[in-house]
């Protein structure tokens, strides 16, 4: 039984179909649910969140989320297959615990170098009885150099965590050839993309697609950009932390 504060997250099966061609199962829907109420109680302790109507959550966090993979919810063979998913910088569990709960058939695993966010998302996955998901404290620029996580994963997934160009020194070494990196952005202008082009050359990889798109309740300019891995990123990258962010790539080129 749902206490009087209890807030209730909106199911939008409709919304989920018309934008995603997808929706949750009833299973599922409970699992975003109790996501929600755990990351309300986290928030009281570690400001997690600005966002906390549940229409807000719901688009903000959730569908934003999941918008990210519309290529895999809507392609229904393909997304039975098992791959390899990891989330830079998940922070408060987005976009990588609805991928995990959309997709339970991969092995998502969730970075952040902040243990108190990691200790809450291994509390979430326990109450939420999510198997198929992994955690690590760590940065990603060591990350990035360990045989054992360097080059293995098909997708990455990288949301408010820095600019276009440090999140492609971030996720391209993470890659397998033919992965998939998805930066998820608000705006993302033309000389982003020209810097950007510029800058996933030298890591191995080349702008697959750009996406604009609205979200649904408030029709805010959203856009997720897609690279992809074609060649082995050299050993140079990722630089040691925080190169990547005070010298972003494409100043290093710069006469």
């Amino acid at each position: 039984m749902n206490d009087d504060n209890t807030q209730i997250l909106p199911e939008m099966n409709s919304l989920w179909q018309e934008t995603l061609n997808w929706q949750p199962t009833a299973e599922q829907h409970q699992q975003f649910q109790q996501l929600y109420q755990l990351i309300l109680i986290g928030n009281e302790k570690l400001n997690l969140t600005r966002i906390t109507s549940p229409e807000d959550f719901w688009e903000k966090h959730f569908w934003d989320s999941l918008r990210g993979i519309k290529f895999i919810l809507e392609n229904k063979i393909n997304s039975q297959e098992e791959k390899k998913v990891i989330d830079i910088g998940t922070g408060a569990g987005f976009p990588g615990l609805p991928v995990a709960i959309s997709l339970p058939q991969n092995t998502v695993t969730l970075l952040d170098s902040t243990r108190k966010k990691v200790n809450l998302i291994d509390t979430i996955l326990v109450d939420l009885a999510i198997k198929n998901c992994l955690t690590l404290t760590n940065r990603i620029e060591q990350i990035g150099r360990m045989f054992k996580h360097r080059e293995i994963y098909d997708i990455a997934l990288l949301r408010a965590v820095a600019p276009t160009i440090v999140c492609a020194e971030y996720a391209l070494p993470m890659l397998k050839i033919g992965g998939i990196a998805i930066l998820y952005r608000g705006n993302f202008t033309t000389d982003e993309q020209a810097n950007l082009l510029e800058v996933v050359k030298i890591l191995g990889g080349k702008i697959h697609t750009i996406e604009e798109f609205k979200t649904p309740l408030t029709n805010s300019i959203r856009h997720c950009i897609y690279l992809q891995k074609v060649n082995k990123t050299s050993s140079n990258y990722p630089r040691p932390i925080g190169v990547p962010s005070q010298k972003p790539l494409n100043h290093l080129n710069k006469p």
